[in-house]
């Protein structure tokens, strides 16, 4: 079976368009991550194990043990498989699996998680949102602006103010500028 590699300017690989991969070969970095999902796997059975041991089938570490157990014999022959396979010789694992576009945008997320309590959620998500969409869009910043800010503002609504979902408020007085329009709205009725 032959495999023709073209590397365009996504860097999508042959093996994206079939789902699982290839079936003879294996990606860059999946024999590490097998490994890592029957570790995971291994832990969670453990952890099942520890809420009330096998002493029954009714029992309320039961069902959580079966399930973790059912990972584990999953990945385990998941590592077997990709154990077998020949790596791939046309991917590499920083073009085709985490090319630095991914990277970064994994390293705007812990600065995200990092920033909200400090900052909040507004200013935080807002320059999050704004720079993703600059790295991602390629497109002005007039845009760029418009289009984070303006779903920031979306999602504001929906969750604060529709569904009144508490958020790390930081540095922007939150509470005190809802209260300021709710009086408003109030002495204006």
């Amino acid at each position: 079976m032959n495999h023709e590699h073209v590397h365009d300017e996504s860097h999508e690989g042959h093996a994206d368009a079939q789902p699982g991969g290839l079936a003879s070969e294996r990606r860059p970095g999946e024999l590490a991550f097998t490994i890592v999902l029957v570790a995971f796997s291994g832990f969670l059975l453990w952890e099942a194990y520890g809420i009330s041991g096998f002493e029954a089938l009714s029992g309320p570490g039961a069902i959580p043990m079966a399930t973790t157990f059912v990972m584990l014999v999953s990945a385990v022959i998941l590592l077997f498989k990709a154990a077998r396979l020949k790596l791939t010789a046309d991917e590499t694992f920083m073009v085709d699996i985490t090319p630095p576009l991914v990277l970064v945008l994994a390293a705007f997320l812990v600065v995200y998680g990092l920033l909200l309590k400090p900052l909040g959620f507004l200013p935080t998500s807002a320059l999050f949102l704004v720079a993703s969409i600059k790295i991602l869009a390629r497109r002005s910043w007039g845009f760029t602006i418009t289009v984070g800010l303006g779903s920031l503002l979306l999602i504001y609504l929906i969750f604060r103010i529709v569904f009144s979902v508490l958020i790390p408020a930081g540095i922007i007085p939150e509470a005190e500028i809802i209260q300021f329009f709710r009086n408003l709205f109030a002495g204006g009725a």
